[in-house]
């Protein structure tokens, strides 16, 4: 990891229940999948908890240790595919309420922006394209990017290694349990929303972000000893 960091500050955001509201779709076509080639009933609540995990560690949770390799490709491919087609015909409409202004804000204001995923590289490319987002992100971190996934620092490690932003100067905002402990262990400051979980074990955390202060973000980076 270098240690060649500029003075910038910097946002790194997850993108599912973060950015885009997609929740819904990942569960249809899990569900889809799942009963179709394992007739799986995936109830809402397995779901809801293995929400934000890499592919294979919620296809193990849900089918069990002993899936091997191969299925887990198969099936979170065939996933990932009905997936995007679901999510892309939507487009705008995937977009949580207040993305674009705060957005817009943070990069009138300065800051460096980058997105550190679970997803597929493949799911973020096509969320950028389909949405006017991909002009606001100087760096974009995928599930393919990193060894480890979250609740694994790494991802917003990578993130903001590609930003040449020192940890302690990034705030994450997450929606996940895993992600919120990948923070912490980055180094990094956190702002949790309740987008996805009705309670989380976390502090600063909002109903949306809608109900963020702008200037909460310069607070997290003064308050983690980042100035």
């Amino acid at each position: 990891m270098s240690n060649s960091f500029s003075n910038s500050k910097a946002v790194i955001w997850d993108m599912d229940g973060v950015l885009i509201d997609s929740g819904s779709y990942h569960f249809q076509a899990w569900r889809e999948t799942l009963g179709r080639e394992r007739h799986v009933e995936l109830t809402w609540e397995m779901f809801q908890q293995t929400f934000g995990w890499r592919n294979a560690e919620m296809l193990r949770a849900v089918l069990g240790p002993d899936i091997t390799a191969a299925e887990i490709d198969s099936l979170a491919g065939l996933k990932e595919a009905r997936f995007r087609e679901l999510a892309c015909q939507d487009g705008a409409r995937l977009l949580m309420p207040g993305v674009l202004d705060c957005l817009a804000q943070l990069r009138a204001h300065g800051w460096l922006q980058a997105i550190a995923s679970s997803a597929p590289t493949q799911n973020v490319t096509a969320i950028l394209e389909a949405l006017p987002l991909s002009g606001y992100f100087s760096a974009v971190v995928a599930a393919e990017d990193v060894v480890h996934g979250k609740p694994d620092p790494a991802p917003f490690l990578t993130a903001a290694q590609r930003l040449g932003v020192a940890p302690a100067r990034c705030v994450v905002v997450e929606d996940a349990p895993a992600g919120i402990q990948a923070a912490r262990r980055a180094g990094m400051a956190c702002i949790g929303l309740l987008t996805t979980h009705a309670q989380l074990d976390h502090q600063p955390v909002f109903p949306t972000l809608v109900d963020v202060p702008f200037a909460f973000f310069e607070r997290c980076i003064a308050e983690s000893g980042g100035n």
